[in-house]
């Protein structure tokens, strides 16, 4: 161990299904609007234009079950995604090889205060404030690829409650995975603990305190996640 003049920070690690071993988070990059439907919903054109990421912190992943409502704010809105976690990466990956890269697969809300997302949007400036706050992606355990091959298309639904808010086939997202980490590989040097959120469908809405969420991806079971 080096002579650190502070404690190291804790490195975020996710479950494994099927083992006692954990996967250790690098970084998190989340893709905006990869689907038609919530790309309208939010105001913007759904024609297939170049993606474009965002970040949450490490940290901000949380397998707990629980997602305690943030403070500074009054409109915090749930967004259902599959989460893709690398376990290799690199420079320029061509779209054939990116899937050679994934570990496993999993599901993930990125969890958004919108109104403070808003108010930064209108001033031109980042979205962290309103993305990347504490336990702000409540998280499954990680399915490895020898599990669940590679899903591309399934039914993905998320209900708040048990009634339906969200709803998609994971074949209607406008980038694909491989494409999501060609594009990436080609600005950022990608490795092993990369995860990749892939975006959410229409239907995003406001949550409250002790609202109960249960995201379901086809293939890769349910997260039940509770507000407090």
């Amino acid at each position: 161990m080096p002579d650190t003049v502070i404690d190291p920070p804790r490195v975020p690690y996710l479950p494994v299904v099927g083992t006692g071993a954990l996967f250790p988070v690098r970084r998190v990059y989340c893709i905006g609007r990869n689907y038609a439907a919530h790309a309208v919903e939010m105001g913007h054109d759904p024609d297939r234009e170049d993606p474009f990421f965002f970040q949450k912190n490490p940290d901000n992943l949380d397998p707990s079950g629980v997602f305690p409502y943030p403070s500074r704010s009054q409109d915090v809105h749930h967004e259902a995604e599959m989460m893709v976690a690398l376990k290799s990466g690199g420079r320029d990956i061509p779209v054939g090889h990116a899937l050679d890269h994934v570990f496993g697969y999993g599901l993930s809300l990125d969890m958004t205060r919108r109104d403070l997302q808003g108010i930064q949007k209108k001033m031109g400036r980042p979205w962290e404030i309103g993305k990347a706050f504490e336990r702000s992606a409540p998280c499954g355990p990680l399915h490895p690829v020898s599990q669940v091959g590679h899903p591309d298309k399934g039914r993905l639904e998320l209900t708040v409650n048990g009634e339906t808010r969200q709803e998609a086939d994971l074949d209607q997202m406008i980038w694909k995975v491989p494409e999501m980490i060609a594009y990436l590989s080609e600005y950022f040097e990608l490795a092993a603990g990369d995860v990749i959120l892939s975006g959410t469908p229409a239907g995003v809405a406001a949550v409250q305190r002790g609202d109960k969420m249960a995201l379901r991806i086809e293939g890769l079971g349910t997260l039940e996640v509770t507000v407090t």
